[in-house]
């Protein structure tokens, strides 16, 4: 058996070659996976003995992140908002800025008791709907996705999260089928975090994000914004006298975003910054145009 240290010795120099940033922290997730422990077991004993069929399965999930395969891709799952999600091909890798959005609706809504209707366009694995949920008990909502194994992924962490019963998933354009019919009363809370890439600009992207999440969940037209433009009418109609909606942005779009919503009849309520301080999420109300 080989000791845990010259793996991950070995591993980090060839991630590094491969232009991999934080290879060696990389190489320790993948080996605590590939050993079925916690990755902080390799920091106090970096002699443990590594068995020669976890040396294999490290060895497979090494040449997967040197190609550069996300470590959540190679996982199967993602942290987010204290909750581990499954992904899937269809899905959206979930990511730290997008927590903005759920610090923005506790702000905004902060009785945690209330019975609010929540609803998120672009569901992807759920993980906005589903970490909003974990902090409203009495809340409900409903997630739309237009890729089908999105909607049996984001269904799947449901379950997994203890939420499947406040929690419904169903296939949709945007807002298209939704309203008046089967939906019943307007939502408090409109969740979304569309594709707003420009599309010339997703080819350069990191091949973590370029090769491995969906173009469908990238890409936002020429200008970044066509995924807006479809969407703020949507969340015009559906969005309650008192309800608030949050949308996440790509750097630079505020004032552009919130003018499109300007024209749908809703008004900028605040923008809140990511950790970078980057305007990340957008909150609208409604509003006169």
């Amino acid at each position: 058996m080989t000791p845990a240290a010259a793996l991950l010795r070995d591993a980090a120099v060839r991630l590094e070659a491969a232009g991999v940033e934080e290879a060696r922290r990389d190489a320790r997730l993948l080996l605590a996976e590939a050993l079925g422990v916690e990755a902080h077991r390799l920091i106090l004993e970096p002699q443990t003995n590594v068995p020669p069929a976890a040396a294999d399965r490290f060895a497979g999930f090494v040449a997967a992140r040197a190609a550069r395969v996300p470590v959540s891709r190679i996982l199967g799952r993602r942290e987010f908002w204290g909750l581990t999600f499954r992904l899937s091909p269809a899905t959206l890798d979930p990511r730290p800025d997008s927590e903005t959005l759920v610090e923005a609706v506790l702000k905004a809504f902060p009785d945690r008791t209330a019975p609010l209707r929540v609803l998120d366009f672009g569901t992807g694995t759920g993980c906005l709907l589903l970490a909003v949920l974990s902090e409203y008990p009495n809340a409900t909502g409903l997630g739309i996705d237009k890729a089908e194994e999105a909607v049996a992924t984001a269904s799947a962490n449901a379950g997994d999260l203890g939420l499947a019963a406040r929690a419904e998933f169903r296939m949709g354009d945007w807002g298209q089928g939704l309203g008046g019919q089967g939906v019943g009363e307007p939502f408090d809370i409109i969740l979304s975090n569309p594709p707003y890439i420009e599309a010339a600009v997703v080819p350069a992207l990191a091949p973590e994000v370029a090769r491995h999440d969906p173009l469908l969940a990238l890409a936002g037209g020429a200008d970044g914004l066509d995924a807006y433009r479809r969407l703020l009418p949507d969340v015009a109609r559906l969005l309650a006298a008192q309800g608030h909606a949050f949308l996440e942005l790509g750097q630079g779009q505020a004032a552009d975003v919130a003018a499109l919503a300007q024209q749908c009849g809703l008004m900028q309520r605040a923008l809140h910054a990511d950790l970078a301080g980057i305007a990340r999420c957008l909150e609208l109300v409604p509003g006169s145009g």
